[in-house]
């Protein structure tokens, strides 16, 4: 869906999954540090929106989802997975009940395979899921931003800043109200420096929780059977992820950033050498300059220099090995 946000002054789209929202208006650092001083707003109206209504939603979605959700309080936050059933993720929601509502949102575009999934689930229990990307965008609040939110809209506030589900309708005059806009590229910056993976871009068809440091924000260990519990409970018990999600440092003499896939190897080993990971998310910080997180293999030395095809990188760890 095409935001009504890209006609602000210097607006410029987003590309790939992110299309149809701003990837910055003409300012990628100023931006990021409105952000990082509290200030502005993130239009990320091309997410999925569903939620979950009926007296059975928590329950029903606790035994489906990877986080404790059956006595989850109203309006406190929370994010969870859904996994293959051999423990690789295949989905992954942001969400609060407001009481009487599970909102949830999602990477753009996955909302309806998600919804099917769900719907094949319901069987006897009183839950109603309902797509509501058409009429509720998802705007972000930065930590420390004092803009309130418009009385009725429903919040999902973490450590990162607000999340607002804004009728569609109301994104305008609301993007008005709520000071200078920042676009995902800004929005990407500070989640990359703050090592949290994104489904699409740390993930792939076979990234388990463990690989992305998920245990205890995304996945409850002290809960009952899910899909895909037996990898997560052997991993935790009795072995180690094949991968570790890593921060990098890379070379600010280059101009270009290493894209997605880009292939990692040991400095050492030269051009010719063994891939040993890639990179999942590249960006531009304004402090730090260009950074990137990654995935690599687990037994990969934490203080081995690596190189981003032919970008010099030092990593930062994130996952233990």
């Amino acid at each position: 869906m095409k935001s009504p946000l890209l006609s602000l002054p210097g607006a410029v789209p987003a590309e790939g999954v992110d299309e149809g929202v701003a990837a910055h208006y003409g300012d990628l650092f100023r931006e990021q540090r409105a952000l990082a001083d509290g200030t502005g707003f993130v239009d990320l109206s091309h997410r999925g929106v569903l939620t979950v209504s009926g007296e059975d939603r928590l329950s029903w979605l606790h035994l489906l989802l990877t986080q404790h959700v059956s006595d989850l309080p109203p309006h406190q936050a929370t994010e969870a997975l859904v996994l293959s059933a051999h423990g690789h993720i295949e989905h992954a929601l942001y969400l609060v009940d407001d009481g009487e509502t599970v909102w949830a949102h999602v990477e753009p575009g996955t909302q309806d395979a998600l919804i099917a999934y769900l719907e094949s689930m319901k069987f006897f229990y009183r839950v109603d899921v309902a797509d509501r990307t058409g009429d509720v965008a998802v705007v972000h609040l930065p930590a420390g931003s004092i803009t309130e939110a418009p009385e009725g809209v429903v919040v999902r506030e973490t450590p990162y800043g607000r999340d607002l589900f804004l009728p569609r309708t109301d994104l305008e005059s609301y993007a008005e109200k709520a000071g200078p806009a920042a676009g995902l590229l800004a929005y990407e910056a500070l989640r990359v420096e703050a090592h949290r993976p994104r489904l699409g871009f740390e993930t792939d068809h076979r990234t388990i929780p463990h690989e992305l440091g998920l245990i205890g924000t995304a996945v409850h260990l002290q809960k009952g059977c899910y899909r895909g519990q037996e990898t997560v409970a052997r991993v935790q018990n009795l072995g180690k992820p094949p991968r570790r999600l890593v921060f990098l440092h890379l070379d600010g003499s280059e101009v270009h950033l290493p894209p997605h896939g880009t292939e990692i190897r040991l400095a050492d080993d030269g051009p010719d050498g063994r891939k040993i990971g890639f990179v999942t998310t590249s960006v531009r910080h304004h402090e730090l300059g260009p950074v990137a997180l990654a995935l690599v293999k687990r037994n990969v030395p934490t203080d081995a220099p690596l190189m981003a095809d032919t970008t010099a990188a030092a990593q930062e760890v994130v996952v233990e090995p």
